[in-house]
């Protein structure tokens, strides 16, 4: 949520960054929140004005009472019930106008960074970089599902039977490999001076409200029936949402965690559940980072964070690139945002594993997160990114790593977290 007093001073840029989003039907909501501003404000003058000539004329009525002008009090009495009057139907009106003006505000998409690539959809997101060198396999990669079938380590028959499409059961040194992939994201980035947290992996409507848009809660999250819950689809929002309504101080800043959680997304929509894999599902695990920090470092916070799921990936002996995320593909309250995607040997393409954002104040100011500044108090930024999600990023490991013999091979970082093993083997 954008800081109204753009709206107030600067509008045109508020429509212009909505046309660069490609979302001109918001266009509207820009003139209806600058004139409801308009008449919010003005009720607010006047009903500040009424109560300072109420409280004044209250003191005139004792006076002239005491010098046994009745009539003239009487009539400062029906002066002040015209006014009481008034002042109530204020009261009424304010509130909902500020309602309106919310509602409105919450769907204006944030400011986009002027280095964001304009474009209308992710098929005109501009890779920026590669890091490592993309692999042509003299050999056949099977598909994902079936290298990991045939070093049984998958079962989504059986997932089906007790939960359906779009789950999973991992077995044996697959689910120990996903694990490690984790908790060796999880070390890497308390090494890098991130604080680790293991947060609730259910959130309230109000906090659901906070870290995204209307549009993106309806087409990920799982809501709890009978209780104001929703399961997490990422843990950023249960990491962010702990800072609700608190007043930070400045030497706290910048605010660096990891978190580890299982995530929960319906994946509905045009792309699908894949039926034989497991790039599309409704539950998987991550390792995600975040921090809050003074706007300024926010550029700074938003490079070093993406980057360091580059070095995980480059330690899995995956190659990876870095797509710049275009106007029309940022979600509303992003001010930046890019891709990291992994190479994929049996297609030969690029698909996504992870992804950082830089969000500007617009979270902190749906919740309330504040820092106490020298003269007035002021809203931080928040930034996020995933260190590693998995399975997906399991794909990517599997088929780099794969051998034309069957077998996987362990990434020499991952060794210490599979017990010395260096292979997988496939079974007879």
């Amino acid at each position: 949520m954008i800081d109204i007093k753009l709206i107030r001073e600067n509008k045109e840029l508020v429509k212009e960054n909505i046309v660069k989003k490609y979302q001109d039907e918001k266009l509207p909501l820009v003139d209806e929140v600058y004139d409801l501003d308009i008449k919010v404000r003005e009720l607010q003058t006047e009903g500040d004005n009424l109560k300072a000539e109420k409280n004044k004329l209250s003191k005139e009525i004792g006076a002239l009472m005491a010098s046994g002008k009745k009539d003239e009090a009487e009539k400062i009495k029906e002066k002040i019930a015209e006014s009481n009057k008034r002042i109530a139907e204020i009261d009424e009106e304010f509130p909902k106008i500020q309602e309106e003006i919310k509602k409105r505000m919450m769907v204006i998409p944030n400011i986009i960074d002027d280095s964001v690539p304009i474009g209308k959809d992710d098929s005109e997101n501009v890779e920026v970089q590669r890091f490592g060198e993309p692999t042509k396999k003299d050999y056949e990669i099977p598909h994902h599902a079936d290298i990991i079938e045939r070093v049984g380590g998958l079962d989504k028959a059986s997932a089906g039977r007790t939960s359906g499409e779009g789950f999973y059961y991992l077995i044996g040194d697959i689910a120990r490999l996903h694990e490690a992939m984790i908790a060796y994201a999880r070390d890497y980035m308390i090494d890098h001076g991130f604080t680790y947290a293991i947060p609730p992996f259910m959130i309230r409507s109000d906090v659901v409200n906070g870290v995204m848009s209307f549009a993106e809660m309806e087409a990920m999250m799982y809501k709890i029936e009978g209780e104001d819950l929703y399961l997490i689809g990422t843990s950023e929002h249960s990491m962010i949402g702990k800072f609700k309504g608190q007043l930070l101080k400045p030497e706290e800043l910048p605010i660096k965690m990891t978190s580890y959680s299982p995530c929960f997304r319906k994946e509905g929509g045009a792309h699908g559940l894949e039926e034989r894999g497991l790039y599309r599902v409704h539950q998987f695990e991550k390792q995600e980072m975040i921090v809050i920090c003074d706007e300024k470092e926010a550029m700074d916070n938003y490079n070093k964070m993406w980057k360091l799921t580059v070095e995980i990936f480059e330690n899995f002996d995956v190659p990876v690139r870095q797509l710049e995320c275009c106007s029309g593909d940022l979600a509303d309250l992003k001010v930046k945002s890019c891709d990291i995607e992994a190479w994929s040997p049996r297609q030969e393409c690029y698909f996504e594993v992870g992804s950082c954002s830089t969000l500007g104040d617009a979270q902190a100011r749906r919740l309330g997160i504040r820092v106490k500044g020298e003269k007035e108090n002021y809203y931080p930024n928040t930034l996020n990114n995933t260190v590693v999600a998995t399975p997906r990023g399991l794909i990517a490991l599997v088929e780099n790593n794969y051998n034309e013999d069957g077998s996987i091979s362990i990434p020499v970082a991952l060794q210490p977290y599979m017990g010395g093993k260096k292979k997988i083997e496939p079974k007879n």
